[in-house]
């Protein structure tokens, strides 16, 4: 009976912690958001520069629905302060896993959540100042006769929030790479051998996650390339040094058991 105890006090103690860090990180997010919430429309306007500065003079965004510009402004700061409470939700998530990893795990988890941050943050950024003013360009030179171009507030902030998920997660290749090679489900070698397949699923994945122009699609597919070869020159890095420690390891064990 003290046994059974046993095991189930630490599965409670498990459950009640994992409930307290789920709190403090909605308690983090509403803060965020209730601090972003008064610069709401700016906030808008700073993301919807990169089209009001191509558009054509004498037009401008317009709302079809009545409480769209009250809840168009609303959504973005709900997703901002989401973007912004990433970095504290992935230290919630490490301080609640970490106790249960080894030394050498620990060494490659933390690098690997703080690469995860930066570089879902580089995708966006690289969506924002680079591919979303050369969509613009592109597509407001395009003139169509008896057509004015006015563009609704709540689908131009769909396709900037489906611009910034879709090049943050393509920005994750070089995490996830290194993950699938750490866990040994695929191997350097075997990846560099199907490179050419790979190259081609950036440039289908850049097709179904970007507008149907030739641009953004490039520039979406390339730097997932890109990455997918940063990803497989620090995971031959990490697999070299992996099985160096565990020839390591084997050694002084077999030094230890001659010296008994």
């Amino acid at each position: 009976m003290n046994d059974q105890k046993d095991k189930e006090q630490p599965l409670v103690h498990h459950l009640i912690e994992l409930r307290t860090r789920l709190l403090h990180t909605v308690y983090f997010l509403l803060a965020v958001f209730i601090c972003l919430f008064p610069f709401a429309t700016d906030i808008y306007g700073i993301v919807s520069a990169p089209l009001q500065a191509v558009l054509p003079e004498g037009t401008h965004m317009i709302a079809t629905d009545v409480i769209s510009p009250f809840l168009t402004p609303l959504k973005l700061t709900f997703y901002l302060a989401l973007f912004l409470a990433v970095p504290f939700i992935l230290f919630q998530i490490w301080s609640f896993i970490a106790p249960g990893l080894y030394k050498h795990e620990q060494q490659l988890a933390a690098p690997l959540l703080i690469s995860s941050v930066l570089l879902f943050f580089a995708g966006m950024a690289f969506a924002y100042f680079l591919v979303l003013p050369m969509l613009f360009n592109f597509t407001m030179g395009i003139e169509l006769e008896g057509v004015s171009t006015m563009t609704d507030i709540t689908k131009y902030l769909d396709l900037v929030l489906h611009m910034f998920f879709a090049f943050g997660f393509a920005f994750e290749i070089p995490v996830a790479t290194i993950l699938l090679i750490h866990a040994g489900v695929v191997t350097p070698e075997g990846l560099a051998e199907k490179r050419r397949y790979i190259i081609v699923a950036c440039f289908f994945v850049g097709m179904l996650l970007t507008p149907p122009d030739i641009f953004s699609q490039m520039l979406l597919a390339i730097p997932m390339w890109m990455l997918f070869e940063a990803g497989l020159f620090f995971g031959r890095m990490i697999k070299k040094r992996g099985e160096e420690r565990d020839q390591a390891t084997e050694a002084a064990e077999n030094d230890d058991s001659q010296n008994t």
